[in-house]
């Protein structure tokens, strides 16, 4: 029978295929006095078991995973687990994919290089229900609103689905298409469908194009095709 201060803490699963964050984050709250680990998981295959199992408050879950991509998993527990509260954590700047993740359903991103503090406010936050990113973000999407759809048209990367969105960054990190296939447990066959429509969301005619425009807007920091 757990005790009252045991039952108020915020319970807290962390999904990351890298052990060292896993251990980092499961010692950082099993230290705190208002928050504690649930659980651990390696891939999002675990994750979706575990959650069913024993849901937490809050589940943190890596953008990158071995099995499948981290805003895939987080559409799915949506779906499952409605008010499951989600953040999305990441090693990629937010500009990249903070916006998908919101999207898909997590109430917060943030990058794994935070400081401790940032991260128990952000569990914080993310428990009682509020969105979590930064200023720079949260004017970024004050933004959008107030442009609308003329801000959208602009922005063709927005177009892209979040696999092939996965798919042009890794191009953008010079992957080859075998690469990309072994990293995604997919086949090359598929990854060359997904090139060829990416190339026709950005309208492309070129392959080459896109591995030297996908390099260039990820050295960019997620800057717009001019």
């Amino acid at each position: 029978m757990k005790s009252d201060s045991q039952r108020a803490k915020i319970r807290v699963a962390v999904v990351d295929d890298h052990t060292m964050m896993r251990e980092g984050v499961r010692l950082f709250l099993e230290n705190h006095l208002e928050m504690a680990c649930a659980w651990t998981a390696a891939n999002a295959a675990e994750a979706v078991q575990r959650v069913e199992e024993d849901t937490p408050d809050v589940l943190m879950v890596d953008i990158s995973l071995p099995d499948r991509s981290g805003l895939e998993l987080i559409k799915d527990l949506r779906l499952l687990q409605p008010k499951l509260a989600m953040l999305a954590i990441s090693m990629h700047d937010e500009r990249l994919y903070g916006q998908r993740a919101l999207k898909a359903g997590a109430r917060g991103y943030l990058m794994k290089n935070a400081p401790q503090q940032t991260l128990e406010n952000a569990l914080r936050r993310v428990a009682a229900g509020n969105i979590v990113v930064s200023e720079e973000m949260s004017e970024e999407i004050m933004r959008a609103f107030s442009a609308g759809a003329s801000l959208k048209s602009k922005d063709t990367i927005s177009d892209l689905s979040d696999r092939e969105f996965e798919i042009f960054m890794l191009v953008g990190q010079g992957k080859s298409t075998a690469q990309i296939a072994e990293a995604l447990k997919i086949s090359t066959k598929t990854v060359d469908v997904h090139k060829m429509n990416i190339r026709a969301k950005l309208g492309m005619s070129d392959p080459g194009e896109l591995a030297y425009f996908a390099i260039r807007w990820a050295e960019g920091g997620g800057s717009n095709r001019e």
